[in-house]
């Protein structure tokens, strides 16, 4: 018998196009979008809530043990599930984060953004010129190779989606060139540092959290940037929808936590545990 080796027909690059950021998409139609942290290294964690529903997963590499490799793996969960792999990212140095958009990321949330020096920094890093200094490379953001690159640029600098996040007393001071930040889309308040910067720590729905929270976005608002907090429960995500702020960020290990706590509940009296 004599093998014949098929030949592969040439590939049509021609359809190969940047996934739409339909987080984004959301967001600029004025939708509610909301999704979990995800700290722990599991790309099942985040394919689950992918086929939960969810409007985007923010895969969280400012604390915990997350890797390079490991965050693409939960990148390719999140596309595959169909939802926005958003990640957070600790160091605000252009090396570090293009490297996590070189392997897939639609954006990032960014922590720490103490002035608007901080925030162009993070669009240099997101965005190619002439709109930020990105180094172009081609690979899984750009098929690796097989979409054009002109083409994968121009709908790179349209579709990444870049948040903000205030959360320290100097943010806090700075926060009208911060808001001010040309191609940033939003500004995420952290509520869980803020309450840590003003001395009571924990204190998430304190008072002055939420005066802060509230005065915050109205300007957010008002600039025609997104706003985004933490919403952990049910009725901390309403709370803030109602308050004008339409991305509510809420954590994949407290809905673990809830869900087994309300199972355990359930069965310890029946079984006498």
């Amino acid at each position: 018998m004599i093998l014949q080796r098929a030949i592969s027909p040439t590939l049509n690059t021609g359809n190969m196009h940047l996934k739409k950021n339909t987080l984004k998409q959301k967001l600029n139609q004025g939708k509610t979008t909301i999704g979990p942290f995800v700290g722990l290294p599991s790309p099942g964690i985040v394919e689950t809530m992918g086929w939960m529903g969810f409007d985007f997963v923010v895969i969280d590499c400012e604390h915990g043990p997350m890797d390079y490799e490991t965050a693409e793996h939960m990148i390719r969960a999140a596309e595959l599930s169909n939802t926005t792999a958003i990640l957070r990212i600790g160091l605000n140095e252009q090396q570090n984060i293009q490297r996590y958009m070189d392997a897939g990321a639609a954006g990032v949330m960014i922590p720490l953004i103490n002035n608007g020096r901080d925030g162009k920094k993070v669009v240099d890093a997101i965005k190619y010129p002439p709109m930020g200094k990105r180094g172009a490379f081609a690979g899984r953001n750009a098929n690796f190779g097989l979409q054009g690159m002109a083409e994968y640029i121009k709908e790179s600098n349209e579709e990444t989606f870049i948040s903000l996040q205030i959360e320290t007393i100097q943010g806090i001071e700075n926060q009208d060139e911060i808001i001010a930040t040309e191609n940033a889309d939003a500004i995420f308040l952290g509520p869980g540092d803020l309450s840590v910067n003003f001395g009571i720590p924990g204190e998430t729905m304190h008072d002055k959290v939420i005066e802060t929270i509230e005065g915050l976005t109205t300007k957010i608002n008002a600039s025609g940037k997104h706003t985004g907090t933490l919403g952990v429960t049910a009725e901390q995500t309403i709370f803030w929808h109602r308050r004008g702020i339409n991305w509510i960020v809420s954590s994949a290990p407290k809905f673990l936590q809830a869900g087994a706590a309300a199972y355990l509940d359930t069965i310890k009296s029946p079984l006498g545990i």
